[in-house]
């Protein structure tokens, strides 16, 4: 199925997952309902479903996907589950109603998401104040778990962590001693370009900064930055500005190394760039790739099978995970969880996922974490490794 075909599909089954939901809201506080006899909860999805950065909110629904299917087909289960899907277009402005739709369904019993920082920060006030429990699969802006909120962990290291990571890399791997940083402005992209450039000074680069919203043409900007004379070019935002941004460097001319974070690393931005301009370019995530992982064998079948041949993307198995944890506190409270007993359990949560094994501090960050590279090759992203070992002497 082409990537069109796909998407209609996707959002297909979003519609009818969403209209029953709404069509089933009601009843005790995420009590759930009954389905042929057995006892049913569901889990509510928020994040990306249309807009230009949208392919990382389907990768993450497939991830939840998968599973939710696997979690039925097991035959363990003393209720089933289904998913309850609610489109935010990663903006914080859709923010607030995405989330208002999910706390207002009382069939909703935990949420994975959201899945961008923006959007995160707007909805997690409405997703605490309702005691329900949201797992992010992606939102990495290092101030989230320092805002309060009483309800929100997330299964992926934070922006001190990947900027860090990535500042290492430049300095020590691609050797750059002068690095133009560009993020979006928004909360993901200023999050992600503070800490790298507080690693790059760590380390004795020279930075440049500025920060420009998303926009449709990026000449004057790429004309900005080759001024400077960078060795490196890093940018803290989304793909589909990411592959603009990439088009108007080579256009220029700009030979030096150009990177982007974690929101660029998706196959859309190959397709968007073009796969001869995006060659070469480097990408890091607090992810790694499903589909070269040896571990993750059984997780990308089951997948394929899943989503119709379609291959893991970036937070696929992040939200996998994220789905997997909350359905191990289900299976601990069987038919009689709320709400309560949900966001309660979930702090004690200590499971084997795909992507690492899912545990929390005491401020809803998972322990343990590992930034790789990735470089567009032939039209491919191929996986380096760890910022660790790329970076030894």
């Amino acid at each position: 199925m082409d990537g069109l075909g796909r998407r209609q599909r996707l959002l297909g089954t979003v519609a009818a997952v969403a209209t029953v939901a709404t069509a089933a809201a009601c009843g005790a506080s995420g009590g759930g309902g009954v389905t042929g006899g057995k006892k049913e909860y569901a889990i509510g999805f928020q994040g990306p479903l249309s807009g230009e950065n949208q392919q990382l909110g389907i990768n993450a629904y497939n991830g939840v996907l998968t599973a939710v299917d696997e979690a039925n087909r097991s035959g363990k289960l003393p209720f089933t589950l289904r998913i309850v899907a609610s489109d935010d277009q990663g903006t914080p402005e859709q923010g607030p109603t995405a989330a208002q739709k999910l706390v207002d369904n009382k069939d909703v019993i935990a949420v994975v998401g959201p899945i961008f920082s923006g959007a995160t920060k707007a909805s997690e006030p409405l997703f605490s104040q309702a005691g329900l429990l949201s797992v992010s699969p992606s939102a990495t802006n290092p101030q989230l778990t320092d805002l309060g909120f009483t309800s929100f962990y997330r299964v992926i290291a934070p922006d001190t962590v990947q900027g860090a990571a990535a500042a290492d890399y430049l300095a020590k791997a691609a050797k750059a001693r002068r690095v133009f940083s560009l993020d979006d402005r928004s909360d993901y992209g200023t999050g992600l370009s503070a800490a790298l450039e507080k690693g790059l000074r760590a380390d004795g680069v020279t930075v440049m900064h500025d920060g420009i919203n998303p926009t449709k043409d990026y000449t004057s900007e790429a004309t900005k930055i080759i001024s400077g004379h960078p060795d490196a070019v890093y940018y803290s935002g989304y793909y589909a500005e990411f592959s603009l941004l990439v088009k108007a460097l080579r256009g220029k001319g700009y030979t030096g190394k150009i990177m982007a974070g974690d929101g660029s690393n998706d196959d859309q931005f190959i397709q968007q760039a073009g796969a001869a301009t995006a060659d070469g370019t480097l990408l890091t995530c607090a992810c790694g790739d499903a589909n070269s992982d040896p571990k993750a064998t059984a997780f990308v079948a089951d997948f394929k099978k899943v989503n119709s041949g379609a291959r893991p993307g970036t937070y696929s198995g992040e939200a996998y995970d994220a789905t997997g944890a909350i359905i191990s506190v289900l299976t601990k409270e069987g038919t009689k969880a709320t709400r309560t007993s949900v966001r309660d359990g979930f702090r004690d949560v200590n499971v084997p996922g795909v992507t690492k094994r899912i545990r929390f501090d005491g401020h809803g960050e998972v322990q343990g974490a590992t930034v790789y590279v990735y470089e567009v090759r032939d039209g491919r992203r191929v996986v380096l490794g760890p910022t660790d070992q790329l970076t030894r002497p």
